[in-house]
């Protein structure tokens, strides 16, 4: 019984001690960062085309959502503008049954009604942090069952009068469109679709700008649902041009800009595809920018935030060719410091440190 006492008591003292002592807060258990590191870089700094745009993809296909709030939005527009980018675009205004904006005519063909107007909210993000928000189109779902592209014709006639009339004529930060149908190769009904929604686009505001944003069929064009990393052979530089230029004269006067997505090429061959991208651009009065994709293709795991180098590779060869802007898919996610993923915010500090950003 003495023993058990015994123990009691230095319990009890070393319980008193531990009360008595300092709690130190989270912040000073964290060791300080070291401001004076910072990477030693071989190659030349900065010598790459910038980011400057970015989607915002808050209707997700194949990444989840991060569950944000305007504060959480806010917070990220701000980061978005601490590194220079000037351009958000909302990926789509709608995909399937899952809309961002209460649309009635959508409501009324079964879409689902959204919690927060997210339109509205990116517009006044956009106004607050000096930038300009283009409007992705709605995505219907039918040309990726199908792949015929004419289907998003019908329900955009609607959408294009309807996101003009709520935000368009009403926000300042409206500064053009995005034409959502994601192709690679000549596809039906995409050459007049492309211009239908194009030309309804640009006449309703009054002349606003329109930009696409297809894909290059090369060996890492295999869907986000497969196994496969890559497959055995991806289309030709001649052949890539020779269908793009076809696409880019049918749809020039309607769609002034083209941002190929960039991550579905391997890095030895980006000069070479973007070489041909530019002078197709050159040749038809079209801008040239690239998607510089912030996400790994090259990894099992689908999808997660890029290695620097690559990033760092791919913008150096837009640079290279000469292009006019570089947006990406997407800061959120992949480049943010408040993503969920943690790399993404290394991703972000590589960035600064490569562009010399305070």
């Amino acid at each position: 019984m003495s023993d058990r006492r015994q123990f009691l008591k230095t319990a009890g003292l070393g319980a008193a001690a531990l009360a008595a002592a300092p709690v130190l807060s989270a912040a000073a258990a964290t060791p300080k960062k070291d401001n004076s590191l910072v990477s030693k870089y071989i190659v030349n700094k900065a010598d790459a085309l910038p980011i400057t745009g970015t989607f915002l993809d808050e209707i997700s296909h194949d990444i989840p959502h991060q569950n944000w709030g305007e504060a959480e939005w806010d917070k990220d527009f701000a980061a978005m503008k601490a590194i220079g980018i000037d351009t958000v675009i909302d990926i789509r205004c709608g995909y399937r049954k899952f809309i961002t904006y209460p649309s009635k005519y959508l409501l009324g063909k079964g879409a689902y009604m959204p919690s927060v107007d997210l339109i509205d909210m990116f517009c006044r993000l956009a106004q607050k942090h000096g930038m300009k928000f283009w409007l992705g189109l709605y995505d219907s779902g039918k040309y990726w069952d199908t792949g015929d592209m004419s289907y998003e014709v019908e329900s955009n006639k609607y959408v294009i009068d309807e996101i003009w009339e709520n935000y368009g004529s009403k926000y300042d930060s409206f500064g053009g469109w995005y034409i959502s149908g994601e192709i690679s190769r000549a596809t039906k009904g995409a050459i007049e679709s492309f211009r239908t929604m194009g030309r309804q686009c640009k006449e309703i505001s009054g002349g606003l700008p329109t930009f696409i944003s297809p894909w290059i069929d090369g060996k890492k064009a295999v869907a986000a649902a497969s196994g496969n990393l890559s497959k055995a052979e991806g289309v030709s530089v001649a052949q890539h041009e020779k269908e793009w230029n076809e696409i880019f004269d049918g749809i020039h006067e309607y769609v002034d800009a083209c941002a190929f997505q960039d991550g579905h090429i391997d890095y030895d061959e980006l000069d070479a595809f973007f070489t041909v991208n530019k002078k197709l651009a050159d040749r038809y009065g079209m801008k040239c920018w690239t998607n510089a994709e912030t996400f790994d293709r090259d990894m099992p795991i689908k999808f997660l935030p890029i290695k620097f180098d690559k990033l760092r590779m791919k913008l150096e060869a837009a640079k290279r060719a000469g292009y006019d802007k570089a947006i990406t898919f997407e800061f959120s996610h992949f480049l943010s410091p408040n993503s969920a993923y943690l790399q993404a915010g290394h991703l972000y500090d590589r960035y600064k440190e490569y562009f010399n950003i305070k």
